[in-house]
């Protein structure tokens, strides 16, 4: 399956991806004082699973699981959204695998509904 994302289709993989990388964009902009590279960390963490998620098959399965919660729109063919509650994940990520933050988005989106 695929997404229009500003005019392009796309796969969900990097629809996904392009998502990430804009938020790891966004960590590496915020200035704050005495943050010890938290915002740097974050941000790699970030890009790490964005190139992870460009790399994963449509039929993989978290590509699957994402699309069940709902992060491509009701018909599974939107730009990726994690709505609120996996955006607030996204932004709090820390860093671990790249798997990790992708299997954490459907449970912390399912606690929010």
């Amino acid at each position: 399956m695929y997404v229009i994302e500003e005019g392009f289709v796309v796969s969900r993989s990097e629809s996904l991806a392009a998502y990430l990388r804009a938020q790891a964009r966004r960590r590496l902009d915020r200035v704050e004082s005495k943050d010890d590279g938290r915002n740097a960390k974050c941000a790699l963490a970030l890009l790490d699973t964005a190139a992870y998620a460009a790399s994963l098959p449509e039929d993989d399965p978290l590509i699957l699981m994402l699309d069940q919660a709902g992060c491509y729109g009701p018909l599974g063919c939107e730009r990726f959204d994690p709505g609120e509650a996996g955006a607030g994940l996204i932004r709090h990520w820390r860093g671990g695998e790249p798997h990790e933050l992708l299997l954490a988005l459907p449970a912390a989106i399912a606690a929010a509904t």
